[in-house]
């Protein structure tokens, strides 16, 4: 899991990672709870969702529906106030491309998609657990595709580098009470990344200086530092996970 020093930097804490079945989400929900924290997962498939809770064991439980539906997010809430009477942290992680091709050719329903899930459903998601009583921090996934241009992906580029500027705006709006940052990774090993990588994984890892593609759990410790109190100074940050990408100059 990461935690070979034995952290128990979210002992007494319940934190909501949203979107944790499986891949990055799962990886955060476990980083968590390894490090002494009650964990709550969201995501769409009951099945994948009880298989997740099982791994993680009594320090997890989950509510299963889609992120842009109000009533599913009104049914998670009320889950951590019944069965937990607290929310200390947030991990906004929920996010979907399913389209491939430019902005051209783009269908204008996948686009009002893609946006609802990957930007509003962040928001509402926030504004609900500020209602439920929020304690201290909030981190956003967000993605290099954010950062620069994003070929073949291009409203998922935008979506994520909307989630980069509303972190910033929420870290302005509600400091100093509850901490906002983002990470935004490069190709995750994930099934929804693979895509991006099947069948061409050397030629893909090549492009990064530490030669490999990241995985999971290079995610969950940058997510688990930044919920903590080892980051409480640190608000309205994204931090790129991207094996190096970004160090190169201009040929």
């Amino acid at each position: 899991m990461g935690n070979d020093a034995g952290l128990r930097r979210f002992a007494g804490t319940v934190s909501l990672v949203t979107g944790a079945s499986r891949g990055i989400g799962f990886a955060i929900a476990e980083r968590i709870v390894a490090e002494g924290g009650e964990v709550v997962l969201t995501a769409r498939t009951a099945e994948a969702l009880t298989e997740a809770v099982e791994q993680l064991g009594p320090a997890a439980s989950a509510v299963a529906g889609r992120a842009d539906d109000a009533d599913h997010r009104a049914e998670v809430f009320a889950h951590i106030a019944r069965a937990h009477g607290r929310l200390d942290h947030l991990v906004n992680n929920t996010g979907i491309n399913p389209v491939y091709g430019t902005l051209a050719a783009l269908d204008v329903a996948a686009a009002r998609k893609i946006l609802e899930v990957n930007v509003l459903a962040t928001l509402e998601w926030t504004r609900a657990a500020l209602t439920a009583g929020l304690a201290r921090s909030i981190v956003n996934v967000a993605s290099v595709a954010g950062q620069g241009a994003s070929p073949g992906i291009a409203l998922y580029g935008v979506s994520k580098a909307a989630v980069i500027n509303l972190t910033l705006q929420l870290a302005d709006e509600l400091a100093p009470g509850i901490r906002v940052n983002a990470v935004a990774p490069a190709v995750i090993k994930t099934d929804f990344a693979r895509a991006l990588f099947e069948g061409r994984e050397s030629e893909v890892s090549a492009a990064y200086p530490l030669a490999r593609l990241g995985v999971p759990a290079d995610v969950a410790g940058p997510v688990a530092f930044l919920l903590s109190e080892d980051a409480a100074w640190i608000t309205g940050q994204t931090i790129t996970i991207d094996g190096g990408a970004g160090i190169g100059g201009l040929a």
